[in-house]
């Protein structure tokens, strides 16, 4: 819908794949009514023939998840046995590293069929999750122009905009880091920089975020600095929020799974899969509202499409490769930082100094993912073991040995959509049989039961009538 608003791109083609065809049917049949009901020359096509679906393309979007809630479910499971309490596990951490391992895998194979049959240095949107790692092993091994794009700093940015009580229209921000761990340098609302006290005083003061955003709140006072991931990602990318479970729920709100909740986005997203299922003709049906009526979303795509084939300039912040553009990271990591985008490409604002202690703490994740990256590439079991035993939440809770047999299982579990590790996985199931640690059946701090469709169309209902809304579908955070 963003990119069909776009006047120019009215005439373009949409050629959709996935290797699930049931899936696949479902979406193009959403696309196909917004294309008919609004009356566009705009033609969808949909294959499982992913490199049919490539042939001449421009831009391609990535919006995978490699081994589905299957893997996803082992990501957050697994890691609990060795006292890892995760709430999403998706960029590090345990379940983070293990899916970058998935993904990178059949990156290559994407990158590989973008350079044979896609238009010549077609750009590759990508969306999909390790955004840091996915990205960088794109650049660096798939050799396709790619850059990361996330909607974080976006939610932050409305969310101060709501904590200081004024439109998000007259603020502005300048956000640099890395995916996930982005920090909001400059914030002014009319041209007024807000400091860190004025700042602080307004999430403390604020009913709903002084309630769920406690980790963050708490990095803005010793920081000095607001990041942009919501308080249960960033509970999980340092290592002194969940190290001790007893401690875990001072820290986290579980009225939303985004707020720290055990494993809340595999139920979420659990929970939102089993919806659209059920409730497909629904969707089907709002997707034949006419487009007049249809508000664009911030979502960076169909800004950085239109910037490129128009001209048109567009301000946002891009997963790219470093080169210097933050002076205090490393020169090979992949940042997200500002840029401009216009016909000459993505234009990244250079001569960025990261605060002393934001450096620190993404630089600690920074090695965490190139190692991770590495062994996805390498089928390096050790080095995949060395990340895992790096990362900021996982070296604050195991010791090495728990590590070494954490990642064997994981390695076992998830053997599927590990082609790299082939060779290697027949030993991690030997050494398995005697293990030389022993795990606990840990459900984790805060871990809540995935609800029926009747349960959620329940709770629907209760909120739509305490908003004094009508009751709707739409469910998607």
């Amino acid at each position: 819908q963003d990119i069909l608003k776009v006047p120019e791109f009215e005439d373009i083609e949409i050629a959709l794949t996935d290797i699930n065809a049931h899936n696949l049917d479902m979406v193009a049949q959403i696309i196909r009514r917004i294309v008919e009901v609004n009356g566009l020359k705009t033609r969808v096509t949909a294959t499982t023939d992913r490199r049919a679906a490539l042939e001449g393309a421009r831009y391609v979007m990535n919006v995978v998840r490699i081994g589905g809630l299957e893997a996803f479910a082992d990501d957050i499971r697994i890691p609990l046995k060795y006292g890892v309490d995760q709430c999403v596990g998706d960029t590090i951490c345990a379940g983070g590293i293990m899916y970058a391992q998935r993904g990178i895998a059949a990156m290559m194979d994407f990158c590989a069929d973008i350079r044979d049959v896609a238009e010549t240095d077609a750009l590759l949107l990508n969306y999909a999750n390790p955004m840091a790692m996915m990205t960088w092993a794109a650049i660096d091994h798939g050799k396709v122009r790619t850059v990361g794009l996330c909607h974080g700093v976006q939610n932050g940015h409305r969310q101060i905009a709501r904590a200081l009580g004024v439109p998000m229209g007259e603020t502005d921000i300048v956000c640099s880091g890395i995916n996930h761990q982005t920090w909001y340098l400059d914030i002014r609302h009319n041209g007024r920089r807000i400091g860190r006290d004025e700042l602080t005083a307004a999430f403390e003061a604020h009913p709903v975020f002084s309630r769920q955003e406690k980790v963050r709140i708490d990095v803005l006072k010793r920081f000095g600095f607001y990041s942009t991931e919501s308080n249960g990602h960033l509970s999980e990318y340092l290592p002194w929020y969940r190290k001790r479970p007893d401690q875990i729920m001072d820290w986290i709100s579980t009225d939303e799974w985004i707020h720290g909740e055990t494993g809340g986005y595999l139920r979420y997203s659990t929970e939102n899969r089993n919806w659209f299922e059920t409730d497909f003709p629904t969707f089907l049906d709002e997707a034949g509202k006419p487009l007049s009526g249809y508000e664009r979303t911030d979502e960076h795509a169909s800004h950085i499409l239109e910037a490129l084939e128009t001209g048109r300039v567009y301000r946002g912040h891009f997963n790219v490769k470093n080169g210097g553009v933050i002076r205090n990271l490393p020169e090979d990591c992949i940042i997200e930082s500002p840029g401009f985008v216009d016909r000459f490409g993505i234009n990244m604002v250079e001569g960025i100094t990261l605060p002393d202690a934001c450096a620190a703490t993404c630089s600690a994740s920074v090695n965490v993912q190139r190692m991770g990256m590495k062994a996805a590439m390498t089928g390096d079991v050790d080095l995949l073991k060395q990340a895992v035993l790096h990362d900021p939440l996982v070296g604050a809770i195991c010791t090495p040995e728990e590590v070494w047999q954490m990642v064997d299982e994981m390695l076992v579990a998830q053997a599927q959509w590990l082609p790299q590790y082939a060779d290697a996985i027949p030993a991690a199931k030997v050494r398995l049989k005697t293990p030389k640690v022993k795990t606990k059946d840990w459900a984790g701090a805060a871990r809540l039961d995935v609800r029926s469709v009747e349960e959620l169309r329940a709770a629907k209902a209760k909120k739509a009538a305490s908003e004094g809304h009508g009751l709707g579908t739409k469910v998607m955070g």
